[in-house]
């Protein structure tokens, strides 16, 4: 009959073993903070992979403007759209211009691709061209009919001092 010895590993091997199971097995830890494990105030710009925070992975309205430094900041453009139109109401030049017509003499209707009645408009009397400055008076106002529109008038000044509604080229800014 054969003679069962018994086997007793080594405490390196043990050691080994154990290793080499983790090793196979694998382990995982994970670690998760969310809001509530943050105190306010603590984190900051060097807590933050670089281009790893923007605005989608922030709340509406979680950043006030006291926390950003102007200084860092380029340069804030408005959105502007421009109209140069002719006097016979057509577009000569323009951005954001749907379309423009002259709805009777002197008067215009410019209309933009967006609202722009919550925008500042400044129209002036101009040529299309690199003719001189035009004479004579714009006035402008929002469309109550259409939300996209501006209402332009051209005026120039007969000889005894009345304005009469001429058509004139005009330039048109809406900065918003």
């Amino acid at each position: 009959m054969p003679r069962i010895s018994k086997f007793r590993p080594s405490p390196a091997m043990v050691v080994a073993l154990v290793a080499l199971f983790v090793a196979l097995g694998g382990s995982a830890y994970a670690l998760v903070i969310n809001g509530a494990d943050v105190k306010n105030a603590s984190l900051t710009g060097v807590d933050f992979k670089k281009r790893s925070l923007h605005g989608s992975k922030l709340r509406a309205d979680s950043i006030g403007g006291g926390s950003i430094k102007e200084s860092t900041i380029g340069p804030v453009q408005a959105i502007a759209h421009h109209a140069v139109v002719t006097g016979a109401g057509v577009l000569a030049r323009g951005r954001g211009v749907s379309s423009v017509v002259r709805t009777a003499a002197g008067r215009y209707q410019v209309i933009f691709d967006r609202d722009v009645r919550s925008c500042a408009y400044v129209g002036t009397v101009g040529d299309v061209s690199a003719a001189g400055p035009g004479h004579g008076v714009v006035s402008v106002s929002s469309m109550a009919a259409n939300p996209n529109g501006v209402d332009v008038r051209t005026v120039e000044f007969n000889a005894g001092g009345n304005p009469v509604n001429t058509n004139k080229p005009f330039h048109l800014l809406v900065n918003c």
